[in-house]
Formats: structure tokens, C-alpha cells, sequence
């Protein structure tokens, strides 16, 4: 049942991850570096850095590949196991401000010629998060936002909601944007139980480390 008084209760960043110009940081804390690389280029060089086996990766529109390596490296190395709870009790609350426009634009072009059936799947930008619950097993509630800035109001007060609800254990939650060469993604793994190294999800702790 919905509870109102619940939004008031606190939840804990477990991990952070951010993709921005070239670098990923991880809790702030510097992960990868290739600076001058093309979007496309960087993010084979983080992939391949990162050194995960997931061949369809390579087949991922830019955004997708943003999103799921965002994802990959917020998981790396927390106590998490997804085993220990059921793949409905995490979940994915997205958003950015071009949605899928850079796909669609890439296979608008593609249409003067012959339409890629390999773009057209990736016209949507909730795909991402579907890459992401495919990778990790997630069956939560999911959904995606467009909006010309990052929500903070809104994104806290509805993942909140939802964990204090007991609708999802876990979720994850942020900003993947990405249009031509510019991009940025700004994930948070967020959960009930406060660990040694989490932090408060409060707006302030949200803007701080976006804004970082």
C-alpha cells in the first residue's frame, strides 16, 4: 500500500559512477582516462578496460553502450548479489534530455538508402535500461524520463517512493545522455540499508556529486 509519510525515510547511495569528457569516476574516485577519443573510440577503450565478456555490447547504439558500462562499473565490487534477492526487487529510474535522437537521427539517414533494422531497435531510449536489466537479470519497475535538466527533486522523491513503498529493494538511477560527441552519465546505486561507505540519498549528496 502506498504511504505517503514513507518519502520521508532514508535511503543510502550505495555507489555512484560518472561518465563525462573522457574519464569515468567511480565514488568519485578516478577509474578510467582517455581524453581526445571520439565517443564512439572511448567507449570501446572503457569497454575494453574494463575487460567484461558481453560480445552484444559491440552491436549497442552509443547511448546503450554509455548506459550499460555507467551500470557495469557502479556494480563493480559491492557487497550486492543480485542472487540473494529476487529479480523483481530492483529496479531503474533514467533520464536525460535527447532521449534516443542521436540513433534516430543515425538511422533516419539510413532510410535514404535502406533502413537499418539494427538502428530501429535502439529508437527508444528506454532500450538502454532494458540492455541493463538484460546484463544484470533485473525484472523491477523501470522507467525512463526526458526533461531538459536533471530532476533531482524528482528523481529522489519517486526512487524513494518506491523503495520505501518495498516496490524495489535496489535501484538504480541517474542520467545517460548522449548526443553526437557529447554525452554524460551520472548513475547511483541506491538501497535501504546503510553501509560503511554510502552516503545519504538526499538532494544535496545528489547535486554534489552530478555537479562534481
Amino acid at each position: 500500500m502506498y504511504n505517503p509519510e514513507a518519502l520521508l525515510e532514508t535511503n543510502y547511495i550505495l555507489s555512484s559512477c560518472k561518465i563525462i569528457e573522457g574519464s569515468i569516476f567511480k565514488n568519485d574516485a578516478p577509474f578510467f582516462e582517455a581524453k581526445g577519443l571520439t565517443v564512439a573510440d572511448f567507449l570501446i577503450a572503457a569497454y575494453n578496460h574494463w575487460g567484461a565478456q558481453y560480445p552484444k555490447f559491440y552491436k549497442m547504439d552509443q547511448l546503450s553502450k554509455l548506459g550499460w558500462l555507467a551500470s557495469d562499473i557502479l556494480l563493480k565490487d559491492s557487497s550486492f548479489n543480485s542472487k540473494d534477492y529476487k529479480p523483481e526487487d530492483i529496479g531503474l529510474v533514467l533520464s536525460n534530455a535527447n532521449s534516443s535522437l542521436d540513433t534516430d537521427l543515425k538511422y533516419f539517414q539510413t532510410t535514404k538508402d535502406f533502413a537499418s533494422p539494427s538502428l530501429f531497435v535502439y529508437t527508444l531510449p528506454n532500450i538502454v535500461a532494458g540492455e541493463i536489466c538484460i546484463r544484470h537479470h533485473f525484472k523491477g519497475e523501470n522507467a525512463f524520463f526526458v526533461s531538459a535538466e536533471f530532476d533531482v527533486d524528482f528523481i529522489q522523491q519517486y526512487v524513494n517512493n518506491l523503495i520505501n513503498n518495498n516496490i524495489l529493494q535496489f535501484c538504480i538511477c541517474g542520467w545517460v545522455d548522449l548526443l553526437g560527441e557529447d554525452y554524460k552519465a551520472v548513475l547511483f546505486f541506491v538501497g535501504k540499508e546503510k553501509q560503511p561507505d554510502s552516503i545519504p540519498f538526499t538532494k544535496n549528496e545528489i547535486k554534489k556529486i552530478y555537479q562534481s
